[in-house]
């Protein structure tokens, strides 16, 4: 089980000549999924060999231009590329308005299925579920109804410990399913053999948070507990907590802050205001309250494995 998260942009408010608004590829236990889709997301994809044809979801934290712009020109390019696979689209409540009626006044025709699935809860709740991975929404706190994503591995059955299940000939291979749910197994002479001796402990499932634009809002904590990778919006440094609060954005320290109280394992930090010439030191500051920080850059890739 593994994840691996690939910046394709990471920059606040409008596009420049290298910095570009948010959005992200991530693959978690062999899915895929889009995160945010501001301009020249699809660019972005193209530069970064992201795979167009393996995203059939797409999440949209808000509907601010800088993270979602990009979504009704690359959904024109997956009508264009003759897409036929159904597309998930989940935003906020006017997504599916907004979108379609862009598709529609520009005459983009598309073969596939858009399926929106709007939001409008202020609660945490299960909006995707597979065999493998689940997506809960993390309520967030800005301008305009906002929530961030937690993306989590499934656990994955308990290995056999076939050196012990050995020296138990009655153990049949019919019985290894029932093993590796859980189950202890009865020996005909009516002892039980614990499960925790036949199996061992299967790879600890990963989970990425992504949590876009934001003012601070420690009671996400209890939601992103222990993640493995966060990903937390930083718009600006500490000397801006003033603009900071009025904007309804958060900074380094603040986005260090939940890092720190959540156990997270790393945090990403990005989405930063253009007036800083010098994004280390949005890295230095957080440091003093979080050691393991990491900067978000376009084209960077981020892993985490079991």
């Amino acid at each position: 089980m593994s994840i691996k998260l690939t910046i394709l942009g990471c920059h606040s408010a409008t596009p420049r000549v290298n910095a570009f608004p948010t959005s992200q590829y991530l693959e978690i236990n062999n899915c895929h999924f889009l995160i945010d889709c501001g301009e020249g997301t699809q660019r972005q994809m193209r530069k970064y060999k992201v795979g167009f044809s393996k995203i059939n979801h797409i999440f949209i934290s808000h509907l601010h231009g800088d993270h979602f712009y990009g979504l009704v020109g690359l959904l024109s390019t997956y009508g264009i590329l003759s897409r036929e696979k159904d597309m998930h689209i989940y935003g906020p409540k006017g997504i599916k308005k907004a979108t379609l009626l862009m598709l529609k006044i520009s005459e983009s025709h598309a073969k596939f299925n858009m399926i929106f699935h709007e939001l409008s809860s202020n609660e945490s709740e299960l909006i995707f579920e597979n065999d493998k991975v689940t997506v809960s929404t993390i309520p967030l706190n800005h301008r305009v109804y906002t929530n961030g994503y937690l993306f989590k591995e499934k656990e994955k059955p308990r290995k056999l410990n076939m050196l012990n299940i050995s020296g138990y000939p009655e153990i049949d291979k019919a019985d290894y399913l029932n093993i590796k749910a859980g189950k202890d197994v009865t020996l005909a002479s009516g002892e039980i053999i614990k499960n925790d001796v036949l199996t061992k402990n299967p790879p600890k499932p990963l989970s990425y948070a992504f949590c876009s634009d934001t003012s601070y809002k420690p009671d996400i904590v209890t939601i992103v507990k222990n993640a493995d990778i966060l990903y937390h919006e930083a718009t600006f440094l500490s000397d801006r907590q003033d603009l900071a609060k009025k904007t309804k954005h958060s900074t380094t320290l603040e986005a260090a802050q939940i890092a720190k109280d959540a156990n997270v394992n790393k945090l990403i930090i990005g989405h930063y205001s253009g007036r800083y010439k010098d994004i280390n030191l949005f890295q230095k500051e957080a440091e003093t309250i979080f050691e393991n920080v990491f900067l978000a850059n376009p084209g960077e890739v981020f892993t985490a494995n079991s």
